[in-house]
């Protein structure tokens, strides 16, 4: 079976998330570095965009609030609630989506 590149960068970036706790991600937002991903979107396909540099999806992303740097609203959030979340690294960003846990019935 033959992938094409695009396929083969969707493997690579999908063998390479992780979960991380907001303690091993506090130093990566201390350098601006963290990106986050609003919930519903796919984390490995918004990786493959930023990997291959797509400033026109990432521009819409922005633009709609689905994509941004998180802020410093959001380390308070997230150091309150000792989040973990979904990641993957496309260098110099870490991007992530905060795992929630799913609403009681």
């Amino acid at each position: 079976m033959n992938l094409s590149p695009g396929q083969l960068l969707h493997a690579k970036l999908n063998s390479e998330t992780g979960r991380l706790h907001w303690r091993e991600l506090e130093r990566h937002f201390a350098r601006g570095a963290v990106v986050k991903v609003a919930p519903g979107m796919d984390l490995v396909a918004v990786a493959v965009r930023f990997a291959r540099d797509d400033t026109a999806a990432i521009a819409a992303w922005l633009q709609a609030g689905q994509v941004g740097r998180a802020s410093t609203e959001d380390a308070v959030t997230w150091q309150g609630r000792q989040s973990t979340f979904w990641a993957v690294v496309v260098a110099p960003w870490v991007l992530v989506q905060e795992i929630t846990a799913p609403e009681p019935a």
